[in-house]
């Protein structure tokens, strides 16, 4: 068949994050130790930003991010600039990751929302313009989803005199987000990725129980998230793409959860509204593609069949079988590919070289067009 998508997201796509090649990574800890300026430290990212711009072009894919060069953190660097939220540094909400080696402990400082929240101006306009500047492809933005200012910390992490209602927290939070979208979009932004691992999270009994424990509906948690994503991108600006990501946790290689699709499919497919959905289906922590038979018409969904956890490269033979399965359920052309998650959610990226990150995304681009054309 022949490829006619001319817009967002495209047969050939990816997530967002990329490994941070090593000479940003120690210009990163020189400036955490006060051996180089904020200047010097934006300038080699600039120049970091430039050559995975390229790279991207190189092997043909028509969007590009920035590889999230200047973050930390895939989510926190973006919670944090919200009005009315800090960081409890003498607190930390810890999240355990597990891995075939076993587990690990990912403690960040825990978030507080002690004000009303609110945003002031467009978080990330000025990367977000970097990248515009220096790509003839799309460039996508991608920032954490409302859900993820409210899931790891709940209600209790909202200060009841601030919001004594719960409703008010999320009315106020959709608000900032709606502003967020609308200011972006004036920024020439035409590709905006939000970033959900709740939605995904929630599949797994474990999640649901923890979400139980703390007070939360976790039967029915997934379908607010969804209403509250929906009022952030009701006044979306026209021709502003919008995909969301889901997995199931990427630390250094390590996840939190697992569990098919199955418990959120029917609602999130038909309920949320945006254009595509990057799904991960690396193995079988995932489930099977079962799920995929409530997305309707319309809709485009990207199978992360490329795991960004290990070097390994996947057979082109593997993955188009796997696109085929994928394709009883909803039709090859609603389809697309890309890997299962970013390589470097966090600045400290999974267990894989530069080459073998761009070995995969090079194997993604040729295997669409073998078989979208």
């Amino acid at each position: 068949m022949s490829d006619s998508r001319t817009t967002p997201p495209f047969r050939a796509d990816h997530v967002g994050s990329l490994l941070r090649p090593p000479y940003l990574l120690e210009a990163r800890k020189q400036y955490d130790a006060g051996q180089i300026s904020a200047e010097q430290l934006h300038a080699v990212e600039d120049k970091a930003i430039r050559e995975t711009v390229q790279r991207q072009a190189d092997i043909g894919l028509r969007s590009a991010t920035d590889g999230e060069f200047r973050r930390n953190s895939w989510h926190m660097d973006f919670i944090h600039q919200l009005g009315g939220i800090t960081t409890q540094s003498d607190e930390h909400m810890h999240v355990e990751f597990r891995n075939d080696e076993g587990t690990l402990e990912f403690s960040p400082a825990a978030l507080r929302v002690n004000d009303r929240i609110s945003l002031d101006r467009a978080i990330f306009a000025e990367d977000f313009r970097f990248l515009r500047d220096n790509t003839d492809a799309t460039a996508k933005l991608t920032i954490p989803s409302p859900s993820m200012v409210h899931y790891r910390g709940g209600r209790a992490a909202i200060d009841p005199a601030v919001y004594p209602d719960e409703d008010q927290f999320w009315a106020d939070l959709s608000a900032a987000y709606a502003e967020q979208v609308r200011r972006i979009a004036e920024e020439g932004c035409r590709y905006l990725q939000l970033d959900d691992t709740s939605l995904a999270y929630l599949n797994d009994p474990r999640q649901r129980e923890m979400v139980a424990s703390r007070g939360g509906d976790a039967e029915h948690q997934h379908e607010r998230y969804i209403r509250q994503l929906n009022a952030a991108l009701a006044d979306r600006p026209e021709g502003l793409h919008v995909t969301t990501h889901m997995c199931r946790g990427n630390f250094q290689s390590s996840w939190a959860a697992e569990g098919s699709y199955e418990f959120v499919a029917e609602v999130l497919f038909n309920e949320l509204a945006v254009d595509g959905f990057f799904m991960e289906f690396d193995d079988s922590r995932s489930g099977g593609f079962e799920p995929l038979r409530f997305v309707p018409e319309g809709k485009q969904v990207v199978l992360g069949l490329v795991t960004t956890k290990r070097g390994e490269l996947e057979s082109k033979d593997e993955l188009k079988r796997r696109v085929d399965e994928a394709a009883k359920f909803v039709p090859l052309d609603q389809l697309s590919l890309s890997p299962q998650c970013g390589f470097s959610s966090t600045a400290e990226g999974n267990s894989l070289t530069q080459d073998q990150q761009w070995a995969k995304l090079e194997l993604i681009v040729e295997t669409a067009e073998e078989i979208w054309g």
